[in-house]
């Protein structure tokens, strides 16, 4: 199993896409906490809109946006199992080891340390701004006060996953381009309107989306109302669960359909 493990690491690692998104991945990262770095404190209607750089809640809000990562290790995982279609790979891989199940599983597994890995890398990036941001207006960084640890461990979680969740749609479409598509409306569109609007946060907070905001236990009013999650172990749980439904879904479709 090691061996295939390697094997599914360097068919991504031997290409650029890995660090394409990698990089994208941290620019946007960066780019929203630019944006929480710059309108931190600012008066909006008589009203702080977000917290002063110098509080535990800023550096709060600001070390869970990393979380906003999970769509490009999710379109990488789509990719692990895309392109072996896309570019008839497929077949060699199945003739190297016909049991289909131990490639998915092999290819779960992957997916898992990619997303781990892309995740170590947006936490070293948040450390890197957000604790200077926050020493530097004068306030003192806290790691118990800000709960950084369970926002860490709230992201690494959800992008590990979220990896998993790519390969299942992967393995279900097939079609390279209708599998990002289809990641980049799921997460862009069909959460942020479940998990944004709050009249919908009964049905929002069970998606893998308000189940990562659980486990991070993020509570923030944007001016809609305050939403409502779940307990951040039903969100852990939640999240857990989805990632067991998409290994599964990945596995019985691709053991039962015919590859060509």
């Amino acid at each position: 199993m090691s061996g295939l493990v390697r094997a599914e690491l360097r068919k991504l690692f031997t290409t650029r896409l890995w660090w394409i998104m990698l990089l994208v991945m941290l620019v946007l990262v960066g780019v929203g906490l630019g944006f929480l770095i710059a309108f931190a404190g600012v008066e909006q209607n008589g009203g702080s809109a977000l917290p002063a750089r110098d509080t535990a809640e800023w550096a709060e809000i600001a070390w869970s946006s990393g979380s906003t990562g999970g769509i490009f290790v999710m379109i990488l995982g789509v990719v692990m199992m895309t392109s072996e279609y896309r570019y008839q790979t497929i077949t060699g891989t199945f003739l190297a080891t016909p049991r289909r199940g131990l490639v998915i599983v092999a290819k779960v597994v992957a997916g898992l340390l990619v997303g781990a890995l892309f995740a170590l890398a947006v936490l070293v990036f948040q450390a890197v701004t957000v604790i200077p941001a926050v020493t530097l207006s004068g306030g003192g960084f806290s790691l118990s006060a800000s709960r950084i640890p369970q926002i860490s461990l709230g992201i690494l979680v959800t992008l590990a996953l979220y990896a998993v969740f790519g390969i299942g749609l992967g393995a279900l479409v097939r079609n390279q381009i209708a599998g990002i598509v289809a990641a980049v409306v799921w997460a862009y569109v069909i959460e942020n309107i479940f998990t944004g609007i709050p009249a919908l946060h009964s049905v929002g907070k069970w998606l893998p989306g308000g189940a990562a905001q659980a486990l991070m236990s993020i509570d923030v009013d944007t001016g809609l109302g305050r939403p409502e999650w779940l307990p951040a172990w039903a969100g852990a749980a939640v999240l857990v669960g989805y990632g067991v439904l998409f290994a599964a879904v990945a596995t019985a479709t691709t053991v039962r359909r015919d590859i060509t």
